[in-house]
């Protein structure tokens, strides 16, 4: 079984971004120009981010 730590919820994504939640909502369905989407799981109501997921995308969001 995976380790449950490697599953976030969009408060603990946006803790780690350091935004908020209303700006993670808005990355999980592409409303961000420049920013590509961030994937996701859909449980119901509740979004979930792997955080293999979140890093990749970081990785891929960064500016140079």
């Amino acid at each position: 079984m995976e380790n449950t730590a490697s599953i976030l919820t969009i408060t603990e994504v946006a803790e780690v971004l350091r935004c908020s939640k209303a700006h993670v909502q808005k990355a999980l369905v592409g409303k961000i120009a420049g920013v590509p989407q961030l994937a996701h799981l859909n449980m119901g109501r509740r979004k979930l981010v792997r955080r293999e997921w979140l890093e990749q995308w970081m990785e891929t969001s960064k500016t140079r």
